[in-house]
């Protein structure tokens, strides 16, 4: 079956981006009634001078993007047929497994022990996949490979679409909410890179990796054992870290994915998993 985001999307991005969607029109609405209502009726100016600063945002905005394209072509190895050719099938293979009509741009970069993936949007070409050269050291393949699906999850969820961001771009002010929407769509591209690599063990061992960083113990994780970690995590602690976080905890991410790979919905073309789940219950001392 054909890929759906609105059947993968999770319910937490739903909600707080909705939210934030809701917020941010109101405001920009009212802003600019404000905006026009001054320029009728007291100094035309004011019109002017508001443009001028969206107009300057905008440039500055636009220089910045130029300058990193810049800077990543200089200075990062772009990935390709002829420059790593089984990362380049990766993101191919992936981004038509999800619908997107034109991949991403990959490009690996020396993170200096830094274990971390990035998906962004610049000037020309406009989407693009960051891979650290620490993350592709640790992980093995299938692992690579739900974590370029879970960048691509970036791509084919629109969050980094320009115009749903500029909407919401006021909701930000929210105390909390911009950090309850940001851990809803990782879980969403959680939910895609588990779709993506087609292995459930590996997109849980994936998510682990980040927390362990180790290649020599990789073949050795227990994703169920870490996921126990959950059950002791201090409420109120977790609590508050958990509020200001723009991440899951990785405990929870890794329930998560498995969570959603038992009850993957129709039209995700849910893959078959390569190992069972085995839940541990945590041990106390």
């Amino acid at each position: 079956m054909d890929f759906k985001i609105s059947t993968v999307r999770h319910p937490k991005e739903k909600f707080y981006g909705t939210l934030m969607l809701v917020i941010g029109t109101l405001v920009w609405a009212g802003l600019a009634a404000g905006v026009a209502y001054v320029a009728m009726n007291d100094d035309p100016m004011i019109l002017f001078g508001f443009a001028s600063y969206i107009a300057m945002f905008w440039f500055s905005s636009f220089v910045a993007r130029a300058l990193l394209r810049a800077y990543m072509i200089g200075h990062y190895v772009m990935v390709s047929e002829q420059q790593f050719p089984h990362l380049h099938k990766m993101v191919q293979e992936g981004a038509q497994a999800i619908g997107l009509k034109d991949a991403p741009q990959a490009f690996v970069y020396n993170s200096s022990g830094v274990m971390n993936a990035m998906a962004l949007t610049l000037v020309g070409r406009t989407r693009y996949i960051w891979l650290t050269s620490q993350l592709i050291d640790a992980d093995d393949e299938e692992q690579v490979k739900f974590v370029i699906g879970h960048e691509l999850g970036h791509h084919v969820a629109g969050h980094l679409d320009t115009l749903p961001g500029l909407m919401r771009l006021p909701a930000y002010m929210m105390p909390l909410l911009a950090q309850a929407y940001s851990r809803g769509r990782e879980l969403t591209c959680d939910r895609i890179g588990y779709i993506v690599s087609n292995n459930l063990q590996a997109s849980r061992t994936a998510l682990q990796m980040l927390a362990c960083g180790s290649a020599k113990l990789n073949s050795q994780m227990n994703p169920a054992a870490f996921e126990a970690q959950e059950k002791m995590v201090p409420s109120t602690a977790g609590f508050f870290l958990h509020i200001f976080s723009l991440y899951p905890r990785l405990t929870r991410r890794v329930e998560a994915v498995g969570q959603f790979a038992e009850k993957a919905p129709a039209g995700t073309s849910a893959p078959q998993v390569s190992a069972p789940v085995v839940r541990v219950e945590p041990q106390m001392a």
